[in-house]
C-alpha cells in the first residue's frame, strides 16, 4: 500500500487553479467566431460540426459515494433515452471534488447523446491507492446500478492531472478485468500527473504493454502548465502499446485575440477558471470526434480526433482576421522545457515511472 502524503503547497495550488499551421477555406469558415453564446473572450461556441453543442437536454442521477462519505457520485445523461448510452468515466484533478469544476464538460457530453460518470475523491487522503479505489468503486457501482443508462461495451476513460494519470490504471482494469469497451474504447488524458497502479500484480509497464488492441488515445499537454512535467505524459504516450495510427499527442500554445489572452495553463479545461474557446475548440471538439470515431466508427471523425496533424484536427478558430495558434500534433513528442520548470517533475522519487523519463 502506497502511503504518500502530498505537500500542502500542492493542495492549495491545485485547489485554487487547474505542427505547422495549415488551413483551407472550408475549415476556416467552419471555425469563424459567432455571437450569442456564453464563452469568455471574443470567440464563441461553434454552431455546427464537432464541438457544437448537441440537441439533448441533460438529466442527472446521483447516489452515495461508496468510498467518500458525505459525497455523491453523479451520472449525467441525455434526457429521454430508452437504451443505454456509450459512457465516459471521468477522473477529476486534485481540488476538483465539486462537480461544478468541470460541469460544462459533463453537460457537453450528455448533450451529444452520451453518458458521463463523475466520482469525487478526497483531495486530502491517506494514499494514492485510496484515491484510485474511490474512483474505481464509484465507476463500478454506477455501471452495475444503472445498466439502463450506461453501455459498458462502449466506454472512454478521461482525466485531468491526477485524474489523467489515474485513468491509465483504471481503464486497464475496466478493459481487462471487466471486459468493458469491447465495441469501442479510448483514453483521453489532459496534463497528467504520475501514473500508479492499484491492487494489481502487474507493473505499470506491463499494463502499458498489454492494453487491448482496439484502444485509442489522445494525450493533451498545455504550454504554460508549470505544475505537471510534460515528460509524464510523454512517457505514457510512448510506452503504451497503441499504434501511432490510433493515438495522437497534442500540444496547446496560448494566443491573444482582440486583447483577450487564451491561456494554456494547468487549469484548462475548467468551468471554474476561464471558460473559453480553448475548452470548446481544443478539448470538446476533439473529444466529440473521438467519441464518434470510437463508438460509431466514423472515418470523418477520426480525421478530427486522430488526424495525425490534419488540417481538420489542428485548426483553431479566428476572429476579425486574428487566428488562434493551431494545435501541434505528433507521434514522437519531446520535452520543450527543462524539468526545473515544473512543480512535479518526472524524475521525482514520488514517480513510480521515474526511470522512464526522457
Amino acid at each position: 500500500m502506497k502511503k504518500i502524503l502530498y505537500p500542502w503547497v500542492m493542495i492549495i495550488f491545485i485547489t485554487t487553479s487547474a505542427c505547422s499551421q495549415s488551413s483551407n477555406d472550408n475549415d476556416e469558415a467552419a471555425l469563424q467566431a459567432r455571437p450569442g453564446n456564453s464563452l469568455q473572450g471574443p470567440i464563441q461556441k461553434p454552431t455546427s460540426g464537432y464541438g457544437a453543442d448537441g440537441s439533448y437536454e441533460v438529466e442527472e442521477v446521483t447516489f452515495n459515494n461508496p468510498q467518500y462519505a458525505g459525497t455523491q457520485v453523479s451520472i449525467f445523461y441525455p434526457k429521454g433515452i430508452t437504451s443505454p448510452r456509450p459512457t465516459i468515466f471521468f477522473s477529476h484533478p486534485f481540488g476538483g471534488e465539486d462537480k461544478d469544476y468541470n460541469i460544462e464538460l459533463y453537460n457537453f457530453i450528455a448533450k451529444k447523446g452520451y453518458a458521463v460518470v463523475f466520482v469525487p475523491y478526497r483531495t486530502i487522503d491517506i494514499s494514492v491507492d485510496h484515491r484510485y479505489q474511490t474512483l474505481w468503486e464509484g465507476f463500478i457501482k454506477a455501471a452495475a446500478d444503472y445498466p439502463n443508462i450506461i453501455d459498458t461495451q462502449k466506454v472512454g476513460f478521461m482525466g485531468h492531472s491526477f485524474g489523467g494519470g489515474a485513468s491509465i490504471d483504471l481503464a486497464y482494469k475496466a478493459f481487462t478485468e471487466k471486459g468493458w469497451g469491447q465495441n469501442g474504447r479510448f483514453l483521453f488524458t489532459m496534463a497528467p500527473w504520475y501514473s500508479f497502479n492499484w491492487n494489481s500484480p502487474l507493473t505499470t509497464q506491463q499494463q502499458l504493454q498489454s492494453f487491448p488492441a482496439n484502444t485509442k488515445m489522445i494525450t493533451q499537454v498545455y504550454d504554460e502548465d508549470d505544475v505537471n512535467d510534460h515528460r509524464m505524459a510523454i512517457d505514457i504516450f510512448k510506452n503504451i502499446n497503441i499504434t501511432n495510427a490510433e493515438k495522437d499527442f497534442i500540444y496547446f500554445k496560448s494566443s491573444t485575440i482582440n486583447g483577450y489572452n487564451y491561456v494554456t495553463d494547468h487549469a484548462m479545461p475548467s468551468s471554474r477558471s476561464a471558460f473559453d474557446a480553448l475548452d470548446y475548440y481544443g478539448v470538446y471538439r476533439l473529444l466529440d470526434a473521438m467519441m464518434d470515431y470510437s463508438f460509431n466508427g466514423n472515418a470523418n471523425a477520426k480525421n478530427v480526433a486522430l488526424g495525425n496533424g490534419s488540417t481538420a484536427q489542428i485548426i483553431m478558430p479566428s476572429y476579425n482576421g486574428q487566428s488562434m495558434t493551431p494545435l501541434e500534433v505528433t507521434d514522437n513528442p519531446t520535452p520543450k522545457y527543462l524539468q526545473g520548470k515544473y512543480q512535479f517533475q518526472c524524475g521525482s522519487s514520488t514517480n513510480p515511472r521515474g526511470s522512464y523519463c526522457n
